[in-house]
């Protein structure tokens, strides 16, 4: 993500992840470095998701949704269940 982040460029970077994430799967068996990548986006998704959730929570109570930070991969990896 840039630093100059709106809510349309969380959308199209999320979507850009979720194509990878299905060429991946559509390929059947993966290479362990193909393991990793989707590793990786899925890790990325939760991280854009949180970002894109912060952003409508901010913007919801008045607040500037540019106030939103990127969290580390291990803070949002805690939101799972």
């Amino acid at each position: 993500m840039t630093l100059h982040t709106s809510d349309k460029t969380v959308l199209e970077h999320i979507e850009h992840l979720v194509n990878e994430e299905k060429e991946l799967y559509a390929k059947g068996e993966m290479s362990d470095a193909e393991r990793a990548r989707l590793d990786k986006i899925n890790v990325e998704l939760d991280r854009c998701w949180d970002l894109l959730r912060q952003r409508r929570a901010l913007r919801e109570f008045g607040r500037n949704p540019d106030e939103a930070e990127i969290r580390p991969a291990s803070t949002v990896e805690n939101y799972r269940g």
